[in-house]
């Protein structure tokens, strides 16, 4: 039995998508021409926008597709990075809490290394949470530098939901916008550009069921950013080529079937994702990482969602990450261990790091990411391998390059 449990990676495409996708195949024209095929493409196109745009709470000439989540988020950051600075030369300065999502880390870098901006990194506690009161003393202190605060919204290797609306009054108070990286929370809770009260996120096709090279940045009206891309400006002159009309499509199906199966879908994964965390917890030096499965009171007492619905992440004390994904694999299984690997030589989680957590520690983590596709049988299914199978990684043990 081949079991996939790595849905935060990709999910397979949905029955709606694919439909839709085959049906937009058959279309002829470019949207951008002004005859008749091409005027009929476009209305199909900009319906598919409409769709998509009243799912992230804005309007459709808010949103602007892309080629997938990283491009949309590159878009949002850099962009408004150089709109900002064109505009005031002194704002060098971005926030961004520890444990983003590579596609962010590596576009502030590359800002830093190439640009002159100045990264201002915020601490998070054991949950990945950003620390709120270490933020605005970081806005209170740099008053008249921050171009802007990039944060994401659930994070994509522990599920942890960040306080992203509390941190946008804050910015706002100071005049700053904020991006927001949604591509790990799009479809599994509600995402809205307007309700989160922020000047863009980003959100990718295939962590919903759609096609894969396919994501949308929604930029609110009030803003706007420098493009990546230029030769013909299609989209509000931040976004160029010839769009993808049936991607387009499938886009649209994918957050439509999201957006209808949503409420009861999470509380699904939810459910399964209790009965897998209960029984891995029974595997000694087995730990939950991230925010409680459970809801959280804020500070006024009502319970909020604290984890992105299906999300199960966990260390095991003296087992190699990458030992336990291999023996998984070897019994059916395919997981993650959220950790990056370069060179053949594997990293310890920077998200674990910035949360905390030693290399070694970090280095023995497994994500386990439930869908539409898993079923309890496969969980149980799961856990009735999984204590050999960190038997067998902690008699390997640690590589010496791994530590």
């Amino acid at each position: 039995m081949a079991v996939y449990l790595d849905h935060a990676a990709t999910t397979p495409m949905v029955r709606e998508a694919r439909e839709a996708l085959l049906a937009g195949l058959e279309l002829t024209g470019n949207p951008s021409s002004i005859h008749g095929h091409g005027q009929a493409a476009k209305r199909m196109l900009e319906g598919a926008r409409e769709r998509v745009a009243s799912a992230l709470g804005a309007d459709p000439i808010e949103v602007v597709l892309t080629s997938g989540g990283t491009e949309a988020i590159n878009l949002g950051v850099k962009g408004l990075y150089w709109a900002r600075r064109q505009r005031d030369p002194a704002l060098t300065r971005i926030l961004a809490p520890r444990g983003e999502h590579h596609a962010t880390v590596d576009a502030v870098e590359w800002l830093a290394n190439h640009e002159g901006a100045t990264i201002d990194w915020l601490p998070v506690d054991g949950a990945g949470l950003v620390d709120l009161t270490v933020a605005e003393q970081r806005m209170r202190e740099h008053a008249g530098e921050v171009a802007l605060v990039t944060v994401i919204l659930a994070n994509n290797e522990v599920g942890s939901i960040q306080p992203v609306r509390a941190l946008a009054a804050l910015a706002a108070e100071h005049e700053i916008p904020v991006h927001v990286d949604a591509v790990a929370a799009f479809g599994h809770i509600p995402v809205s550009l307007r309700d989160l009260g922020v000047a863009a996120l980003s959100v990718s096709a295939h962590k919903i069921g759609g096609p894969v090279a396919m994501g949308a940045l929604a930029l609110a009206r009030a803003h706007t950013v420098e493009a990546l891309i230029h030769g013909g400006g299609q989209q509000r002159g931040v976004r160029s080529g010839t769009q993808d009309v049936p991607a387009a499509l499938a886009f649209a199906a994918a957050t439509d079937a999201a957006m209808s199966r949503m409420d009861a879908e999470g509380a699904r994964l939810d459910a399964l994702a209790h009965h897998l965390a209960d029984g891995l917890s029974k595997i000694p030096g087995a730990q939950l990482r991230g925010a409680p499965l459970d809801g959280t009171l804020d500070d006024a007492g009502v319970e909020v969602q604290a984890r992105v619905p299906g999300n199960v992440h966990f260390t095991f004390d003296g087992c190699q990450g990458d030992s336990l994904l291999f023996l998984l694999d070897m019994a059916g299984f395919s997981v993650s261990t959220g950790s990056a690997c370069q060179a053949g030589i594997a990293e310890p989680s920077h998200v674990l790091l910035g949360m905390g957590l030693d290399e070694r520690s970090a280095l023995s983590a497994l994500r386990f990411t439930l869908g539409a596709s898993t079923t309890e049988a496969e969980i149980d299914a799961l856990l009735g391998v999984l204590p050999k199978v960190v038997e067998q990684a902690r008699t390997a043990g640690f590589s010496d390059r791994a530590v």
